[in-house]
């Protein structure tokens, strides 16, 4: 099992590498090449909810993505250091924003959901994951 893991600042600007080196390593995984699209989109979306919790919740700690290439398989796991309430729940002290933020949050994980058909999401007072997974192709041997 190879893992490639990548940290960043929760800034925007570093979404994009990402995203990048997500394509990079799933197509050198065996990812499918008509799937790529949607691993990008897919990274794209989970890091961008990852630097909105942190930006918006002032945390310094770096976003977390786990590149990981297992037998027949592909994952990424993006997390962030956030804390989360359980889904639905909102704590007395939450303000008018939060409700933007939240459908924003929730809208985000739709659209994860329809690019990626294997996603867990866990989340808690320490922070939270998005977990995508993708089905990989035996490497192509090479004709001489």
């Amino acid at each position: 099992m190879a893992t490639v893991e990548l940290r960043f600042s929760a800034l925007p600007e570093h979404v994009r590498t990402a995203r990048l080196v997500a394509a990079a390593v799933a197509r050198r995984a065996g990812v499918d090449e008509a799937v790529l699209d949607e691993v990008r989109l897919a990274v794209g979306e989970a890091c961008t909810r990852a630097v909105g919790l942190h930006q918006n919740g002032g945390i310094s700690a770096p976003v977390k993505v786990l590149l990981i290439e297992e037998e027949k398989q592909f994952s990424i796991e993006v997390g962030d250091e956030a804390p989360h309430a359980a889904p639905g729940r909102r704590t007395p002290g939450d303000g008018p924003g939060d409700t933007e933020e939240t459908e924003e949050d929730e809208m985000g994980l739709a659209v994860i959901s329809g690019l990626v058909d294997d996603v867990e999401v866990s989340a808690g007072e320490h922070g939270g994951s998005i977990r995508m997974r993708w089905p990989t192709a035996p490497p192509a041997t090479l004709l001489a």
